[in-house]
């Protein structure tokens, strides 16, 4: 071999061109439409006429959902006292406060279904990156005899580094207000002496309470479960008010009589541990239970007046959040929504105006594809 052909196959070796392909050579074949009026038109047509009846279909659903909202922020106790102001005065205390919820607002029909309990919170970000890392799932799974994982920090231990369990940002920002819906019938002038019946079970994920979320070992009893949680040298988090094995000793099963919603496998810590992905949400606190054979059997009634007992102790001012409550019915789409409706009416009469722009252009002004195959040195259309 040749001195200049050791240095042309050298220079072929160190070269970048791309490998004598179709694919790298770009040469695969390709199809590419031609967009004429009668392919344009129809679909703009089509668009509109399918996505106008749907927007409507999603407006009649979200209607049917009956919903009122209660801001309670800036609520106050007996005494008139500002609530926001006496836990922040005094922190780690409580506020009790009431909330009559106005008449027209739950209106004069009856409410049909399912009733559901929400509380609302705004400008608070559980989707900032260090929040939403700041858990140790595997702990939550019930392994409490280890350390907590570098994710929690500074949340996973305390002053005397003795372990939070559960630890981290989210578990120790837990909402911790407790709500009550009381009545008293219509036009009385009595006090709400009548409480309505609210479940703290089914609210959560059935996927999360069987797979994400498990107790250590215990034998179902409260006494049980705090064992359990020290002898793992565990405390609760520094902004909790109650043990992790205090969050409801009442929920049993009917047949064991174990607790059912306790520790871990608490529902209310479980809804608030899936975060939310924007600052303004809400989340399920409870369910409305429809006892058969009471009033409250079908739904909510409306010749009933309605109060909401708050225990205020859940601050917000600090990061200029508001707190509401939100008592709402679903439909076979979900809760009140009108947006997506809106959405869907409004692009559907976009594009069935843009379409009859279209038409009348191509009516007035257009040209067929023969004339326009037929444009050429000695077509009429070049000609002097």
């Amino acid at each position: 071999m040749t001195i200049i052909d050791t240095m042309a196959s050298a220079e072929t070796q160190n070269s970048n061109e791309p490998k004598n392909s179709k694919f790298k050579q770009q040469q695969l074949p390709a199809w590419q439409p031609i967009l004429t009026a009668g392919t344009v038109l129809p679909t703009f047509f089509v668009i509109g006429l399918a996505f106008v009846p749907i927007g409507v279909g999603l407006m009649y659903f979200s209607d049917q959902v009956n919903e009122v909202v209660v801001d309670y922020t800036d609520c106050t106790d007996a005494a008139g006292t500002l609530c926001s102001e006496a836990i922040t005065t005094n922190p780690g205390s409580t506020c009790n406060c009431s909330i009559t919820v106005p008449a027209e607002d739950i209106g004069d029909k009856n409410w049909e279904g399912q009733v559901f309990i929400y509380y609302g919170l705004t400008n608070f970000y559980q989707n900032h990156r260090r929040y939403v890392k700041s858990r140790d799932d595997k702990q939550l799974y019930g392994d409490i005899n280890r350390a907590p994982n570098e994710d929690c920090k500074p949340f996973d231990t305390d002053n005397n580094s003795v372990k939070y369990a559960p630890c981290g940002a989210i578990a120790n920002s837990l909402f911790n207000d407790t709500i009550e819906l009381k009545w008293r019938e219509k036009g009385s002038t009595g006090d709400y002496d009548n409480t309505v019946k609210l479940n703290r079970t089914g609210i959560a994920w059935d996927s999360d309470k069987k797979y994400k979320f498990q107790n250590p070992e215990n034998d179902g009893s409260a006494a049980s479960l705090q064992e359990a949680f020290e002898n793992a040298e565990t405390v609760k988090p520094m902004d909790w008010q109650k043990n992790i094995w205090e969050l409801d000793t009442e929920t049993k099963d009917p047949v064991t009589k174990e607790l059912t919603n306790n520790g871990f496998q608490n529902e209310d810590l479980i809804v608030w541990m899936r975060t939310a992905a924007l600052p303004n949400f809400r989340k399920l606190f409870r369910r409305v239970e429809h006892t058969i054979g009471t009033d409250f059997e079908k739904g909510l009634p409306a010749n009933r007046e309605y109060q909401l007992v708050i225990n205020y102790t859940y601050p917000v001012t600090q990061f200029s959040g508001t707190k509401s409550v939100i008592i709402a019915t679903t439909s076979i789409l979900g809760g009140k929504n009108p947006f997506l409706g809106i959405a869907y009416i409004v692009v559907g009469c976009i594009c069935f105006i843009i379409g009859i722009i279209f038409l009348f252009i191509h009516l007035r002004f257009g040209r067929t594809t023969q004339e326009m195959l037929n444009i050429g040195p000695n077509s009429q259309y070049n000609s002097s």
